[in-house]
């Protein structure tokens, strides 16, 4: 039976760590809000243990922090970076979440002339591609993420997007997205299709100073006072 209250669950993207997620989930914490902050499986440890993570792995992990906070209170919002972005959505599908934070997410499915080519390159001996950690425009500021991306990992990311993208108007919670103008993982196309498909209010804001990863970089400060006053307005209900 669920206690009362609001609690927030962040998850991060696709090769990176909860270091990803910044000040963001402290912030959360001071802000009276029950707060997960799950690793993803396959992640924040080495490479090697993301060969064989696929979206169903990353889904459950989640799924499972999800349901605990659930368990013990009444509103639940998630903020998700890039493919966190991309659970959290998945999340909303089949859950009721109180609200979507999302930063920088990845929802447009690569195309399949891409996914082939991927697939060339790990039919050819080379199973993975340099790294996408670190882009930040802040010259101090770092990210903790995998020096190199799984491709077979990858294109099942693709799959799960794949999955998702038809059922974006079953969320119908409501939903902040934050969009960093210049973005050199994930092109600002996947925050306009989750403003024009999604079910629910849809609220936008563009950052001007950072990179993908913004919750380390210039704008960090404006995304946590963005994700709490979102978190707590939708929280209260």
């Amino acid at each position: 039976m669920a206690e009362g209250g609001g609690a927030a669950l962040a998850l991060h993207g696709f090769t990176g760590s909860t270091h990803s997620l910044g000040g963001v989930p402290a912030a959360l914490a001071r802000a009276g809000l029950a707060v997960g902050a799950p690793m993803l499986a396959g992640h924040g440890t080495v490479v090697d243990d993301l060969d064989d993570k696929r979206w169903p792995d990353w889904l459950v992990t989640a799924e499972r922090a999800y349901d605990e906070l659930a368990a013990e209170h009444d509103r639940v919002v998630v903020f998700g970076l890039s493919m966190g972005g991309a659970l959290a959505c998945r999340l909303a599908c089949e859950r009721p979440v109180a609200g979507l934070a999302l930063l920088n997410p990845l929802i447009d499915p690569p195309a399949e002339s891409f996914r082939q080519a991927l697939r060339g390159v790990i039919d050819a001996g080379f199973p993975r591609a340099p790294g996408i950690a670190g882009d930040i425009a802040d010259p101090e500021a770092e990210e903790v993420g995998y020096p190199e991306l799984p491709l077979a990992a990858l294109l099942s990311v693709c799959e799960g997007l794949d999955e998702l993208l038809p059922r974006l108007g079953s969320v119908t919670c409501p939903v902040l997205v934050m969009t960093s103008r210049e973005d050199h993982v994930v092109p600002t196309v996947s925050s306009d299709i989750v403003a024009a498909r999604v079910g629910g209010p849809v609220e936008r804001v563009w950052l001007e100073r950072s990179y993908h990863v913004a919750t380390l970089d210039h704008d960090r400060h404006e995304v946590e006072r963005l994700t709490v006053a979102f978190a707590l307005r939708v929280a209260a209900g």
